[in-house]
This record gives C-alpha cells, structure tokens and sequence, in this order.
C-alpha cells in the first residue's frame, strides 16, 4: 500500500487542471476513453496529489473536455486561415478496422510572417461510393466547413482515375502526389527487370523468421555471434513506400546470419543464389535515389513543390543506362525511364514550373529545356499582373481561383505594346537576383524580399505553400489507425473527427 502525504484535498480549480490534463494526454497519446476508469491511474494520482480521496473523471467529463479542447483548438486555426491569402490540401480515402470509409483533409499555408504551417482539417465517415463527383462534392463540404472554399489554390491526391476526375470537376488546380508517381514507376520496372525471382526468395525467407518468434530468436543469436547488430527483417508490402529496399538492405546485411541459422535448421526453402545477391546489391544501388526522392518529397515542415521538377531530374539521372550495366538493369532503367516520363505529364507541370522560378535556390531553371524556361517567366507575369493588392480590407474575400489556362501567355507577343509594364520590370529584378545557396530556407529569403517584390510575393505564398505529395494524409491515417481500433470501433465519426484532430494538431505543436 501507499503511503501518502496527506496534505490539503485537491482544490477545484487543481482538479479542473488535471481533468484537461487527462484530456490532452488521451488525446495526443491515441489512448481509449476507458483509461480513466484504470484503478492504477487513479492510485498515481491520489499519491501525487497527496489525496487519498482523489476520483479519477468519468467517462463523460472526459469526452465533454475533449470537445471543448477540440473546439477551442478549431477556432484558433480558423483564425489562422482567416488571416491566410490563400490555402493548399491534400486528401485521401483510408478504410478502418472496422469497414468504416473515411476522407482525410489536411491544410497547407504560408502567413503574413512566412511561416509554412500543415495540419488536419478533418477525418470524415463517408457513406457513398468513391466516384468522382461525390469524392469532390465530399472536399467542398470540408472546405466549406472551414469557411475556406474560396481561398484554395489547390487539391493534391493520389493518381487513382476517381481523384484525377474529381481534380477535374473542383475549381481548383490539381496536383497529383508525386510519391505515388516514383513508387509506381518502382513496381512497373520490377517486373520488367526480371527482379521477380529473386524478391519472392527474400519474402519466403523472411515470412519464415517473421511467422516463428523460435526461428528469430535463433537468428538474433547468430547475429550476436557474428558481432552484427540484433535486428529483424523486414518483409515487403505493395503499399508500404520503399518496403521493397528496405528488405533487400536487411537481407543482404544478414546473409551470413540467415545462412548459418537456415542450415541449423529443416526447411524447404530456396535461398538466393550469389548470382540473385548481386541482382539484389545492384537492384538496392536503383532503389536507394527513389528512396531519398521520396521522402525529400514527403516533408511537410518545409517548401517541397519546387524541389520536384530537380528531383525528377535526379531520378533521370540515376537511371541513365551506362556500358557496364547487365541486360536486366538495362530493362529495369528502360523500363522505369518510359513509365516516369509519361506519368510526368500529367502531374501538373505548368503548376511545378512557376512554383520551381519562384523558390530563390532554382530559379535558374536549369531543371528546364532553355526552349521552356522563357514561357515560364511569361506565365509569371501574368500571375503578378493578376494578383490582388498587398492591403485588402479586413473580412474582405479573396475571388474564386483563377480557372486552369491550357496554355503559356508568351511575353512580347505581337498584341503587347513595346512599353514594359510594372509586372515585367519586377519580374525582370527577380530573374537577375543572385540565386540563394541551396541551404537557405526559400521562405526566409521571401520574408526578406517581400517590401521589394510586393504581389509577386503573395504569389509565392500560393505556389510554394503547396505540398508535393499526399503524405501529411497518409500520416493521418496512420494517427487514425491508433484511435480507430478493435477495442474502440464503436467510437462515433464525430468522436474519430475531434481525436484525430487533436491529436494532429497537438504533435505538431510541440
């Protein structure tokens, strides 16, 4: 039994503490409701607090607190996007535990101080079936919750053929994630590669150690022995980004391991040969670019729309076919060359370009054909030329976003006069700024141009505040994962809403 320091019983205003406390811990930390009827809990409390008379809230108090944190929290980003110009999202559908469909929206934007900030708008059931005008019907209903209808610049999703049409119907620019590009582009050159024998020993291997906790701990054993470090393997899965070469990096670090603790043992299984390890060792050299690519992509603290047309360069470079390489990298290159250069297409290329001339680090343009570069200036005049005044009126709308032009506005065509305009002279100033070092945070720099460069900077805020991949939602479904459960699938949609999103916003808080 404890022994307490009885002191004065908890006063009303240190329990109302503790019963927000409580609330924000179950919130951010993913935890059931049902933790407050946890005999320990309560007995920690009482020993903290002095007060062997302590009662842990109810249920209800708990959930009542959870609201009102939830729509305290709301209010302070509606404020937030209130004061914004102009917002980005990004959304996807997830499917629960439970069979339960739910769309995940998440907000992007740069302040009036140049501060990127991403969070969740919301995790709503849906009812209906994923065709196209329901899923944009289901954005405008987010949107206009939030009131934010009319700022949105742009939507990124997946490139499923129900989102890309959806993309069409808003009137919004689309921007489809670029990560579900490059891990496309990855399974479409596997199998051209001849790579799929090899990979189908690797999964059969490590299911044998995944599935029987006596065969890993057996193989941890022979890692200790070798001095390696005890570490599990990783098994594949198609939706699990950069599985693929993870589980190659692991199978190759623990060959001798795996060798060793296989002949130990009675199985059936076929192990890679030398001649499978080196197609692994030269497939993993392929894989890691992609890798990077991907998570430099799926950042969401820091500008990442203009960095995709370099990266996409880089991948292009990696995938370059040299005279040593054997007759299945070749196929693989070919192959993931063909299947990028096409998908590129259609990822919003014209968005990219403006968002790539506006961060100071590329706007060299060297990422561009020279035949591409000058249309590019020209549609950024435009965009100046267009954009509203610095000052607005306070609760003053912004108009609904301009519509999607099919073509570049050349500058200096024969309809313009020869004399400049004050769109062009800024442009102009732009392009022979000195570059910023590739370290320099492009919004910093902005913040330090903006008395310069006046609408030209509001303009930047729109392009650059875009995301470059749906991640931020993939993040949130995994955060939903940990609240919508087994244990708790009779949890309300409204309840999943308010956890998932208190839970987003307060992680990134801290």
């Amino acid at each position: 039994m404890f022994e307490y320091n009885r002191g004065k019983p908890v006063s009303t205003a240190l329990s109302a503490k503790l019963t927000n406390l409580l609330a924000q811990w179950i919130a951010t930390s993913c935890l059931p409701i049902s933790v407050v009827e946890d005999d320990g809990l309560e007995l920690v409390l009482q020993a903290a607090t002095g007060d062997p008379s302590y009662k842990l809230p109810t249920r209800r108090t708990i959930m009542r607190r959870i609201h009102d944190q939830h729509a305290a929290e709301k209010a302070a980003k509606e404020k937030k996007m209130v004061e914004a110009r102009c917002v980005a999202l990004t959304g996807d559908h997830w499917t629960s535990v439970n069979n339960d469909n739910y769309l995940g929206v998440t907000v992007h934007l740069i302040d009036a101080s140049w501060e990127l900030y991403s969070f969740a708008l919301g995790v709503m059931k849906t009812e209906e079936r994923h065709f196209a005008e329901a899923c944009a019907r289901q954005f405008l209903d987010v949107a206009n919750q939030w009131g934010i209808a009319d700022k949105i610049s742009s939507i990124g999703t997946d490139s499923a053929p129900n989102m890309v049409a959806a993309g069409r119907i808003l009137p919004f620019e689309h921007l489809p994630c670029v990560a579900h590009v490059v891990q496309r582009a990855i399974v479409m050159s596997l199998r051209e590669g001849g790579f799929d024998g090899a990979l189908a020993k690797c999964r059969k291997v490590v299911g044998h150690f995944k599935h029987s906790p006596a065969n890993s701990d057996e193989l941890n054993v022979q890692q200790a022995s070798l001095g390696q470090v005890q570490e599990p393997l990783v098994q594949d899965v198609p939706t699990r980004w950069n599985s693929t070469l993870e589980m190659i990096k692991r199978m190759r670090r623990n060959r001798d391991a795996l060798h060793t603790t296989l002949s130990q043992q009675k199985h059936n299984l076929a192990l890679p040969t030398n001649a499978e390890y080196e197609k692994l060792a030269k497939l993993e050299k392929l894989l890691e670019p992609c890798r990077y690519i991907t998570e430099l992509l799926g950042g969401d603290k820091y500008v990442s729309c203009s960095v995709v047309l370099h990266a996409l360069c880089h991948l292009q470079h990696a995938m370059k076919i040299s005279d040593d390489d054997p007759a299945y990298i070749v196929r693989f290159k070919t192959a993931f060359t063909k299947d990028l250069n096409q998908r590129r297409e259609n990822i919003n290329l014209e968005w990219l370009k403006v968002a790539t001339a506006l961060d100071p680090r590329f706007k060299d343009l060297k990422c561009l054909p020279r035949a591409e570069r000058e249309p590019v200036w020209a549609k950024l005049c435009e965009l100046v030329k267009g954009e509203e005044p610095a000052v607005q009126p306070l609760g003053e709308k912004n108009p609904e976003p301009p519509k999607k032009k099919p073509a570049l506005l050349l500058i200096g065509s024969d309809s313009e006069s020869d004399e400049e305009t004050p769109e062009v002279n800024t442009v102009e100033r732009y392009k022979v700024e000195p570059s910023a070092s590739l370290d320099q945070c492009p919004l910093k720099w902005w913040s330090e141009h903006t008395a310069v460069y006046g609408k030209m900077a509001h303009v930047s805020r729109k392009y650059l505040g875009t995301p470059a991949t749906t991640v931020p939602c993939e993040r949130l479904f995994s955060l939903a994962g940990h609240i919508v459960q087994k244990r708790r699938s009779s949890l309300s949609p409204e309840n999943v809403n308010k956890l998932v999103c208190l839970s987003d916003w307060w992680k990134k808080e801290k």
